[in-house]
């Protein structure tokens, strides 16, 4: 569900509601408080066929949409790990999760960047990295929420072999036989031979050189400015892996939020979200766009059809 007083309830039920127009039909189950989402106007309510809701999060009646609590956070955190859990033991085939606030959860002592890592823990913390991908261009990120200082000191041939190799893996195991791994720099021009910084030749170099040697076809560094362009329509690239969050999800959502889906790598099962906040500013308007999350919804049919 989601932060209850942001978008999420109200972008499930319309993007429910939607579903049979471009082919999904379930059955989908909502994780969160079945009152909150019965308090969404009746107009938005899908056909009750389509829909399962598992009680595992209070909130509270007086809750205030559109702001920052504990309470809203305590829920979101509830939400992801039953539904989480319920992956793990092969109950539903695939998470779609709605958007949380992270200052949110921390108000409720929950002390985590972002879905992500919840995931991961529930996973029996496994090495993890967020994907982003639309119909022109997928990115994975090496690292996510940490500073742009913290990401450039962090950076290490271990780490980006790591990423390297869970998205190879990934895209195999979701249906792509041979994927064509570009590796971004991280500074100007890749660092033109050293002049412009040696993190390329240091670090990244060595690791898409180390990752060849596993028998992944993996080529980089190349420069971050003009990387992403090549691999626009998967035409010389499958995959761009950026090194800092910045990097990889400007060129994506430069290309549109509404069709952006988060996916994360390394999991045991697919988990897919839309790419936008919780939108507090307009939670409770009626005005929510569900795109992102029919675009989610459909991604994670996709990569578990058959299962």
């Amino acid at each position: 569900m989601g932060d209850p007083a942001g978008i999420g309830p109200e972008i499930i039920l319309k993007a429910l509601q939607k579903a049979p127009e471009i082919g999904l039909q379930g059955p989908f189950v909502v994780y969160g408080d079945p009152k909150w989402l019965d308090a969404i106007p009746e107009a938005l309510a899908p056909d009750t066929g389509l829909l399962e809701v598992v009680s595992c999060a209070h909130v509270p009646a007086d809750l205030q949409v559109g702001q920052i609590s504990a309470a809203g956070g305590d829920a979101a955190w509830r939400a992801v790990r039953q539904a989480a859990q319920d992956a793990m033991a092969g109950k539903v085939r695939a998470v779609v999760t709605a958007p949380l606030s992270k200052a949110a959860m921390n108000l409720a002592g929950h002390a985590y960047p972002g879905h992500t890592e919840i995931l991961a823990e529930v996973a029996g913390n496994v090495p993890v990295r967020m994907m982003l991908a639309n119909e022109e261009l997928r990115t994975v990120l090496v690292s996510i929420h940490v500073p742009l200082r913290q990401a450039i000191e962090r950076l290490t041939v271990a780490g980006i072999v790591e990423t390297i190799r869970l998205t190879d893996a990934f895209l195999r195991r979701t249906g792509l036989e041979a994927p064509r791994i570009a590796v971004a720099g991280i500074n100007p021009h890749a660092g033109e031979d050293g002049l412009l910084g040696d993190e390329e030749i240091r670090i990244i170099g060595p690791a898409v050189r180390e990752a060849q040697g596993l028998g992944i076809d993996a080529q980089g560094p190349f420069p971050p400015d003009t990387v992403f362009m090549r691999a626009r329509g998967f035409a010389q690239f499958d995959v761009v892996i950026a090194m800092y969050h910045d990097q990889g999800l400007i060129p994506m959502k430069y290309l549109g939020v509404e069709d952006g889906v988060n996916l994360t790598v390394g999991l045991p099962f697919v988990r897919t979200s839309p790419d936008h906040g919780t939108a507090f500013d307009i939670a409770g308007k009626g005005v929510a766009d569900p795109s992102s999350m029919l675009a989610a919804m459909q991604m994670a049919e996709r990569l578990t059809a058959g299962c």
